[in-house]
């Protein structure tokens, strides 16, 4: 991998925490409110699943292979 795409999956997984963070606020906030539409809340949190999943799966990507 050279560095530059490494640089791009760095860049990558900021902007993914970035959202993450971000959502995770949205949830609390619709959490919060007497009666929250469930189904929305479903559907951030579902992609909150899948930006953390994601931003594992590239760090995977950053990390070399360590011969066993």
């Amino acid at each position: 991998m050279t560095e530059e795409e490494a640089e791009a999956i760095r860049r990558r997984i900021a902007e993914l925490t970035l959202e993450h963070r971000d959502l995770d606020a949205v949830v609390t906030a619709l959490a919060a409110m007497p009666f929250p539409d469930e189904l929305r809340l479903r559907r951030l949190k579902k992609r909150k699943l899948w930006l953390k999943d994601e931003i594992v799966r590239l760090n995977m990507l950053l990390i070399p292979d360590i011969p066993a």
